[in-house]
């Protein structure tokens, strides 16, 4: 490959997401009960992001998002 392309051209990653997700939840308590799915297209259409984001990685921040605004989320 060559060095001008970056084998993942998505840089952002859940470590990332998490502050973007925790800011939404925060402004807009009702889509802490939003699917990943659903967050996707949100925080492109609220350009949060330039871009769609992967489905796992918006999956992997809103775990984290959830635990932090409800702690007894985490726990099994």
């Amino acid at each position: 490959m060559h060095t001008l392309y970056p084998a993942n051209p998505n840089v952002c990653g859940s470590w990332d997401l998490l502050p973007l997700v925790r800011d939404l939840y925060s402004h807009q308590p009702e889509t802490q009960g939003l699917e990943s799915w659903d967050l996707q297209t949100l925080l492109w259409s609220l350009n949060y992001t330039g871009e769609l984001l992967p489905e796992d990685a918006v999956a992997v921040a809103v775990e984290v998002a959830r635990t932090n605004f409800d702690p007894d989320e985490g726990v099994r």
